[in-house]
């Protein structure tokens, strides 16, 4: 299974989205900070989650980062997200 599934694995279980869109991005940050040969160390997701009804984005952000803690450890470098409630 390649990051961009695992992505979706844990926000799909943590957070059962009404809608998801995981993007592997790492191709446009080459040379960049954090980029490596191989890919998979940028991505951009968009979710839409009753989990997030009456959270900031701060706390919607840290619920995100805390779901795919695992894959930050092992290389994720930047994750652009933008998180929002049903309805939003």
């Amino acid at each position: 299974m390649n990051r961009r599934d695992r992505i979706a694995a844990a926000l799909n279980g943590g957070l059962r989205p009404s809608a998801l869109d995981v993007t592997d991005e790492s191709h446009l940050h080459a040379g960049h900070a954090g980029a490596r040969p191989g890919g998979e160390t940028h991505y951009r997701i968009h979710v839409i989650s009753e989990a997030f009804s009456g959270k900031s984005r701060v706390e919607r952000h840290r619920m995100i980062n805390a779901l795919l803690a695992s894959e930050f450890e092992s290389g994720l470098h930047a994750l652009a997200i933008h998180a929002k409630a049903e309805g939003e």
